[in-house]
């Protein structure tokens, strides 16, 4: 597995070097909202000619573009869900159609969100519209067959893990390792020192449940979080317990259902990383928050439920050993199949215990909390490994190196005026070129 990023990406560009230009983003997930405004930031600081449309989210918008629709608001999973929200997702189809065939523009942003994306690509391949998949969906893990599609439809892939862009170039897709932009929100980021003094200095130790950042995933998984918490309490009655809700309206909802456990629990919102850094350990449903435990070396157990009928659905697709991100940078061939319907208790060496289940798993993963509560040893075993991967792979930088590749790729390829889309509000004047410019 590569251990260093090998591509050199020379200097940052200057506004001399392309023409103004427009980019269509779309990013369904909350976190893919963030990468996607980070990226924009870092396109503009290279460019500042530069200007976005498309879909996305609040981080988004507040970075510039202008958002013809809200699509993580329909950040959902599972066929049935998706289901009856097909008439919206057709609606955005069509909305994008008609921008690509009235004002097509420099190129289209895809970040993760497989399925709306992959119909987003297939329109703006037939218009001749250049597109980069900027944190690709992981079908290395679920959807193999899914990389002649990659290949058909993204002119450049800009990879988060090693072993991903390895795997892009083995079936001839281009693909080049950036690192991850979760990082760079990571690296940036100021902690509130105030807030994690006050809390650690008044009692035992914490323990951090991170109940997920989408509702299904709320109501998939917190109860049986609440379980972990009462089993630990009863065995260190020291211990408290921190929710990180992704939102207000999540910590609202956390807080209700949280009320009558009698457990010294408390809920709050937009304070994650705080909530991490505090923590003895955590318990995690499964995601990219994986990563911002990797990046603060905190012992962890991940959890997933699903129900039996998905459980089973997954068994036949999933392709890998591991769905926690943090064990597949551990693994020595990450890539390799495992145990589609694991025990447990089938861990198998993994850095972070995890649990993809329809059973309740919630005294196997007290068991492993306690450990790391009660044996100091034990605990700085999992930091230690945690402190080498993170050397390694949790380094900023991703979203410098993804702009500076997409600027080269259109520095060399485009040709012919670029027209502005014609209900486009910039925050400051912009300057419109082409045949029908003032």
């Amino acid at each position: 597995m590569e251990s260093k990023l090998r591509v050199d990406y020379g200097h940052p560009r200057t506004s001399r070097d392309l023409r103004p230009i427009t980019l269509f983003f779309s990013a369904g997930e909350p976190s893919g909202d963030l990468h996607a405004a980070t990226l924009l930031q870092e396109l503009r600081r290279r460019h500042p000619g530069i200007l976005a449309t498309g879909f996305g989210g609040r981080r988004l918008a507040e970075a510039g573009c202008h958002l013809q629709a809200d699509l993580t608001s329909l950040a959902i999973m599972w066929f049935g869900r998706v289901f009856s929200h097909l008439p919206k997702f057709l609606r955005l189809v069509g909305r994008a159609n008609r921008m690509f065939r009235k004002n097509p523009p420099a190129a289209v942003i895809l970040v993760d969100y497989p399925g709306f994306n992959w119909w987003i690509a297939r329109l703006a391949r037939r218009r001749g519209i250049p597109v980069f998949y900027y944190v690709p969906p992981q079908i290395w893990a679920w959807a193999r067959w899914r990389v002649e599609k990659m290949r058909r439809l993204a002119n450049l892939v800009l990879c988060t893990l090693p072993f991903e862009a390895e795997f892009f170039r083995q079936h001839n897709c281009p693909a080049v390792y950036i690192g991850h932009p979760f990082f760079d929100h990571l690296a940036a980021r100021q902690l509130d020192e105030r807030f994690i003094f006050r809390l650690a200095s008044s009692g035992g130790p914490w323990i951090t449940l991170l109940p997920g950042s989408r509702f299904q995933e709320l109501e998939a998984n917190f109860e049986t979080q609440l379980e972990v918490a009462r089993l630990v309490h009863e065995a260190r009655p020291d211990v408290r317990f921190a929710v990180a809700a992704y939102s207000e309206e999540h910590a609202a909802w956390l807080r209700e259902r949280a009320k009558g456990c009698q457990l010294p629990i408390h809920v709050w919102s937009e304070k994650t990383q705080e909530l991490i850094h505090l923590a003895r350990c955590c318990v995690a449903v499964s995601g990219s928050v994986a990563l911002e435990l990797l990046y603060y070396e905190k012992p962890s157990a991940i959890l997933y439920r699903i129900g039996p009928g998905a459980w089973w659905a997954q068994g036949l697709f999933r392709q890998v050993q591991y769905i926690c991100l943090v064990n597949l940078l551990a693994a020595d061939d990450p890539l390799a199949p495992g145990r589609r319907w694991p025990a447990l208790d089938d861990q198998h060496g993994a850095i972070y215990p995890e649990f993809l289940t329809y059973r309740d798993p919630s005294r196997s993963i007290a068991t492993e909390v306690l450990r790391w509560v009660n044996d100091d040893h034990a605990w700085a075993s999992c930091v230690a490994k945690l402190r080498d991967l993170k050397i390694r792979y949790a380094q900023p930088g991703a979203a410098a190196r993804g702009a500076e590749c997409i600027l080269q790729y259109l520095h060399s390829s485009i040709s012919g005026p670029q027209f502005l889309p014609q209900d486009y509000l910039p925050h400051q004047p912009a300057v419109v070129v082409g045949k029908n410019a003032g």
